[in-house]
């Protein structure tokens, strides 16, 4: 039989130069890991931080998006509800100078008004 194959063998040899360098390397390597494993867990936290954070905001510019998109459809509403009593208006109008093609809508006086026009008043 061979000597190191013999499982009653008590007998004890100190550590060789060479393995208590291997053993420093093995704690090196085990903490090297440890931190490795520590940094790739926070980099995954920060990483799923950032993804919540992108949710949220594009649930808000959707939400901002919708409201918007509402505003400019009733505005488009008043806009062509005011052009037709406009047009309903001018001809009507004695206070208002003959159109020429590159006035279409004369500035604002005093005296082109017509207080007996009602507009409704629209709410946002």
């Amino acid at each position: 039989m061979a000597q190191g194959s013999d499982s009653n063998d008590t007998t004890y040899k100190s550590p060789s130069p060479a393995s208590r360098t291997g053993s420093s390397d093995d704690v090196k390597k085990v903490l090297r890991r440890e931190k490795n494993r520590l940094a790739a867990q926070k980099s995954r936290m920060r990483q799923t931080q950032k993804a919540d954070s992108l949710h949220l905001e594009s649930e808000n510019l959707e939400k901002e998006n919708a409201a918007l998109r509402k505003e400019v459809k009733q505005l488009t509403e008043e806009a062509k509800y005011l052009t037709s009593v406009l047009s309903t208006h001018e001809p009507l109008c004695t206070g208002l100078p003959p159109q020429t093609p590159d006035l279409l809508y004369p500035p604002h006086h005093g005296s082109y008004h017509q207080p007996h026009i009602t507009v409704p008043h629209y709410q946002h």
